[in-house]
């Protein structure tokens, strides 16, 4: 069965998520590294890891199975779930997958290092409706590409 494991430390679109896992019956993992305020569902679960930097992601990672679907605007945490054959995709509705996660590592190492040798890079950009609409797009065209699979 499809699940939705959520990087929720700071998702921008989480009601999105709600929405969605309600029309399709899939169940959310929403995991994080401090509480979150959500309501009790049966089909919405809280995970709260604590300890190193990246326990939220490495708690990702260790349960994800094949065609999860991952929600994280963190391009390691969604190369480590590629490789388990998960369907990856960010807040703002860009789809991952092992064609662009390469270019998307790379990137973003570059980016790291110009910030560490003083370049001003600019930051994210502001998160707009139309990424909202993105990613619900997104979203439901990998349900169904799932659901097609499964059938």
């Amino acid at each position: 069965m499809v699940r939705i494991l959520v990087d929720a430390d700071a998702i921008p679109v989480k009601q999105e998520v709600f929405r969605v896992a309600l029309r399709y019956g899939i169940k959310v993992i929403m995991v994080a590294n401090s509480p979150i305020n959500i309501q009790e569902e049966d089909w919405l679960e809280t995970v709260v890891v604590s300890g190193q930097f990246d326990a939220a992601d490495d708690w990702i990672v260790e349960h994800v199975q094949k065609n999860d679907i991952v929600v994280t605007g963190d391009i390691p945490l969604a190369a480590r779930c590629l490789k388990k054959a998960a369907r990856v995709l960010d807040y703002r509705g860009r789809i991952f997958t092992e064609n662009s996660i390469g270019n998307l590592l790379a990137t973003r190492d570059l980016m790291a290092h110009l910030r560490n040798i003083g370049v001003n890079t600019s930051g994210p950009k502001v998160f707009e409706k139309k990424d909202r609409s993105r990613f619900l797009q997104s979203l439901d065209t990998i349900i169904q590409s799932i659901l097609q699979a499964n059938n």
